[in-house]
């Protein structure tokens, strides 16, 4: 099991930018750990996650370049860097966990094939225009 609990989220313009940050903590096993998203009145998605194993870290392929993930391993914390937030990117964010065999298995678990286990209670993030 992970503890995982986020911070960061609040209302921002159009243009702007964001960190939201995840501490997680788990005793023993091999993870992916990291962010999704649900929009309103959408189904929630996949932004970045890393494999504790490896520190690697996998994005959602049309989010990466203006999201960027970062590990803080002294502080067992992972960023997650929002830049040019359009309306679009509303949403409330959770910070996730599950169990993990390997990389590809988060490069998975983002496109929605394996299920998480942990969840945050999650963070709202709202761009207005």
């Amino acid at each position: 099991q992970v503890n995982v609990a986020e911070s960061g989220g609040g209302s921002v313009q159009a243009g702007g930018s964001m960190r939201l940050s995840c501490e997680f903590q788990y005793i023993l096993g091999h993870y992916c750990i990291g962010w999704f998203r649900q929009p309103p009145g959408k189904e929630r998605e996949g932004v970045a996650l890393f494999f504790t194993s490896t520190e690697m870290i996998f994005y959602r392929d049309s989010l990466e370049g203006r999201f960027t993930a970062s590990l803080d391993v002294a502080r067992n914390t992972f960023h997650l860097q929002m830049n040019d937030l359009q309306p679009e990117d509303t949403a409330m964010y959770f910070c996730a966990a599950n169990r993990a065999n390997n990389g590809d298995w988060c490069r998975a678990s983002i496109l929605g094939r394996h299920s998480m286990t942990d969840w945050g209670k999650g963070v709202l993030v709202t761009v207005s225009s």
